[in-house]
């Protein structure tokens, strides 16, 4: 079963094999991370067609006669201030990830940080008030590359303001953290609340209206029993 250092103490507790013991799935971290990153993108990018350009009502002169090309409008694609062809649109990047994927990608990342021993769980209860140099301490005792994510669960505001000034250490809620943000932090710190969320969220089961029905010969069975 793997472990993780308690921060500010000399033991160490057990993870939960089921989510922090798998192995890493380096396709469904990708598409999961796309996913996650696509998600994020405004998708507010936007340019005029000719038709949405102000102007041009009026023909810029006659069909024949004038020795120059046809033209209906000056503010066609060709013109100086026409409009635009097949420019981009607001549009959404999002694309579906089924929950199983999702489930196994956020184990994977989780089983990559108890493996290479770039976890480890702080007591936020300690922090009764903001105070960076105590978080400070806990880092520095640790001995961990940085990047470093926090994830805190959000009751845990003392501990959050203590981390969060810290160089290169970034602080996260449980409920906002996705498998983008414990990638890409070189060593993780989680709150009991939080490693207990993330460990429901990577080992969560199917729900039971997702579970596969009987079939008619299991139905048939069923009420022979009966």
């Amino acid at each position: 079963m793997p472990e993780a250092p308690v921060l500010g103490a000399s033991r160490k507790a057990k993870l939960d094999d089921g989510a922090f013991g798998g192995r890493f799935a380096g396709t469904l971290v990708h598409h999961c991370v796309r996913a996650e990153q696509a998600a994020r993108r405004r998708g507010t990018a936007a340019t005029k067609a000719r038709g949405q350009v102000s102007g041009g009502g009026a023909k810029p002169w006659r069909q024949k006669g004038s020795g120059r090309a046809r033209a209906g409008s000056n503010r066609s694609p060709l013109w100086t201030g026409g409009g635009t062809v097949f420019g981009p649109s607001p549009r959404s990047y999002t694309f579906k990830v089924n929950r199983k994927e999702q489930r196994a990608a956020l184990r994977s990342v989780l089983s990559l940080h108890a493996q290479r021993g770039s976890l480890a769980i702080v007591d936020a209860g300690e922090f009764d008030a903001p105070k960076t140099s105590q978080a400070h301490e806990l880092l520095e005792d640790w001995g961990q590359a940085s990047p470093t994510l926090v994830v805190l669960d959000a009751a845990e505001s003392a501990a959050a303001l203590s981390f969060r000034n810290l160089a290169r250490v970034s602080v996260q809620r449980v409920d906002a953290v996705g498998v983008t943000d414990l990638l890409g932090a070189a060593s993780l710190v989680l709150s009991q609340p939080a490693l207990d969320a993330l460990a429901a969220r990577a080992a969560a089961k199917p729900h039971a209206a997702m579970a596969p029905r009987d079939g008619a010969k299991g139905r048939a069975a069923a009420e022979a029993k009966s």
